[in-house]
């Protein structure tokens, strides 16, 4: 049903493929996809050059929750994602197949793509009232822009990871130009918010044991 799997680099990454190790099933390709709208519509563009366009793309990761009614450990199915006002819709035949699979676990939102970290609980919840969205990351409207312009079905199936109503440690230090995480700035973002880096630690490890689960729960042979 899926050809190619688009996740975050680093633990995100590790978790779906961990996720995939564990099933009997056909293993669609994975690519690790850097952090921000710009790295990834670049990579999507090499990446392009050098393979034969997927026909079913499925963009998975972590998310935050802008709404109470999501909680950390919350699987998300996206039906649209918006991004300065623009909206991309999510392919609604992948969707409503996913959904029919998972629709005893998982949630439809709509979801919104962030150029910057959203870390304070105030900007969430004021992004979930202005913007009319549940959840909230940094890349699945470049995914849904660049593949609905070749024609390639697109999906998008997240977990929260941290809630709306606590702030996050601000990690964008963290971020290089190039969509990878520096590791010497996010140790001292974590270090500077105790906290709320214990917080985002737990609600992350949540998280990404849940994307593990559901990716070898998707792809399991039946």
């Amino acid at each position: 049903m899926i050809d190619a799997i688009l996740v975050p680099q680093g633990a995100e990454y590790k978790a779906v493929c961990r996720g995939l190790h564990q099933t009997t099933g056909a293993i669609p390709t994975v690519l690790s996809i850097p952090v921000g709208m710009q790295p990834l519509t670049k990579c999507l563009q090499q990446w392009q050059k050098q393979q034969q366009s997927p026909s079913k793309v499925l963009v998975m990761g972590l998310c935050g929750s802008l709404r109470q009614r999501y909680a950390v450990g919350d699987m998300v199915l996206y039906q649209h994602c918006t991004y300065q006002g623009q909206v991309q819709e999510c392919d609604r035949t992948l969707t409503t197949q996913l959904y029919s699979r998972l629709h005893k676990k998982v949630s439809l939102v709509k979801g919104l793509t962030s150029d910057r970290i959203i870390w304070s609980a105030t900007e969430k919840s004021y992004l979930g009232e202005t913007s009319d969205s549940d959840v909230v990351d940094m890349e699945s409207f470049a995914a849904l822009k660049f593949f609905q312009q070749i024609g390639v079905a697109v999906a998008v199936l997240r977990v929260v990871s941290d809630d709306c109503q606590h702030d996050i440690p601000d990690l964008t230090a963290a971020i290089s130009p190039d969509g990878s995480l520096q590791t010497v700035p996010l140790a001292w973002g974590l270090i500077r918010q105790p906290l709320a880096a214990t917080r985002l630690i737990r609600g992350s490890l949540q998280g990404l044991k849940v994307l593990e689960t559901l990716t070898q729960s998707l792809f399991i042979k039946r």
